[in-house]
């Protein structure tokens, strides 16, 4: 493809850590072009920089170097209130442990990016269309009778696919999952793999971490993050 379609990219990203007396280096220079409507899997050991590298390509973090674009704006250049925006306009999060907050009901976590990104007034006008869409959402995931119910009376599959609706809500440009199944059995975990990948049929571009590589299998393309560097690039 070319570079018109690239949506996210990272040139030479480094980034170290500081742990006690030392710098830990976590990524060393990596290299990642994805494309608009890819299903991309990062796959690698544990310590090998892959969710640094997912963190840093959704701005919740900065490289120490390097350049992290997105359609070739420069995200490093951007102010922090910018970063806050696209963080919440552009990109949608799911990750290992929900991070559902447990004193909202089910369509109050899922209201809660729109919720964010408007002031009292806005709120008030674009509320009932919210609520229309994270409804629509909750009942396209088999959540539809669980709306009132709180993440603690949930299963760990129901809270993942509540965390989806939550990322799915502002209608993102990318979904970012870090690790997605690793709390989950492996049957409910395919359900979740499901899930993404309906959504990828969709047009939806989605980029997943996984150190499990029967669960990068599910991707379109893996990239094999080793030592903190893109080491391979396969197609599947």
């Amino acid at each position: 493809m070319s570079d018109t379609n690239t949506i996210l990219k990272a040139e030479g990203v480094f980034k170290s850590y500081r742990m006690g007396q030392s710098d830990v280096k976590v990524l060393k220079g990596a290299n990642l072009s994805i494309e608009q409507g890819q299903f991309v899997g990062i796959i690698g050991a544990s310590g090998s920089g892959k969710s640094t590298l997912l963190h840093i390509l959704g701005a919740l973090d900065r490289p120490d170097s390097g350049i992290v674009s997105y359609k070739e704006r420069d995200l490093n250049r951007e102010s922090t209130g910018r970063l806050n925006r696209f963080r919440n306009e552009t990109i949608g999060f799911v990750f290992q442990f929900y991070h559902l907050l447990d004193e909202l009901n089910v369509l109050e976590n899922v209201l809660l990016p729109k919720m964010a990104g408007c002031s009292a007034f806005g709120w008030l006008v674009c509320r009932s269309a919210a609520k229309k869409r994270a409804k629509g959402l909750l009942e396209e995931f088999g959540l539809g009778e669980r709306i009132g119910h709180k993440p603690y009376q949930l299963s760990g599959g129901e809270r993942q696919r509540v965390a989806i609706a939550r990322a799915l809500m502002n209608e993102p440009e990318v979904l970012l999952a870090d690790e997605p199944t690793g709390n989950l059995d492996s049957e409910t975990g395919n359900g979740i793999l499901e899930v993404l990948r309906r959504l990828h049929d969709t047009g939806q571009t989605v980029v997943m971490v996984t150190h499990d590589d029967k669960v990068a299998e599910w991707a379109g393309r893996v990239i094999k993050l080793v030592d903190g560097m893109v080491e391979e690039q396969a197609w599947t």
